[in-house]
């Protein structure tokens, strides 16, 4: 199982991103341009204290992270998906990705999409914050999958 972040435009969100990957061992790609300087101090900083812990890929371009990830199926969370995650199969090695917070996934990335999938919401809610779908759909796809049986109760 994969996160992935389709030009990230807000730094908080990826630090955020990287925390949830490294609190549940997920790797996380990270596809440029981001709206803000995707460097190793910028990395770091959004990180805090899990920087450590996360295994991040920069991407240099969408074409770079298909020439580039790991076989399996690309599952794209964004707003007009049809299919819920918890109404969906997901697969062990299932990358799951998530559009840009100000403009959502280019026309390219529903095209190279397996399966579009929505979170669902309360009518008139708009959108969730990036970082929190992907917390929803990566646990969902954890679950499924038997992701989450290897984590014992934090003490």
């Amino acid at each position: 199982m994969r996160l992935a972040l389709y030009q990230p435009d807000i730094p908080q969100n990826l630090g955020a991103a990287i925390r949830l990957c490294a609190c549940f061992q997920t790797p996380l790609d990270v596809i440029e341009p981001c709206g803000f300087p995707l460097t190793d101090r910028a990395l770091k900083r959004a990180a805090l204290d899990y920087g450590a812990r996360a295994d991040v890929a920069p991407h240099a371009s969408f074409a770079a992270y298909l020439r580039d990830r790991p076989k399996g199926r690309l599952i794209l969370i964004e707003t007009d998906g049809e299919t819920p995650p918890h109404r969906f199969a997901f697969a062990a090695d299932d990358a799951l990705m998530l559009g840009r917070e100000t403009a959502g996934a280019a026309a390219e990335v529903y095209a190279a999409a397996d399966a579009v999938l929505r979170i669902p919401m309360a009518a008139g809610a708009r959108s969730l914050n990036v970082a929190t779908a992907g917390a929803i759909a990566l646990h969902e796809a954890l679950r499924q999958t038997g992701g989450l049986d290897q984590f014992q109760r934090a003490r």
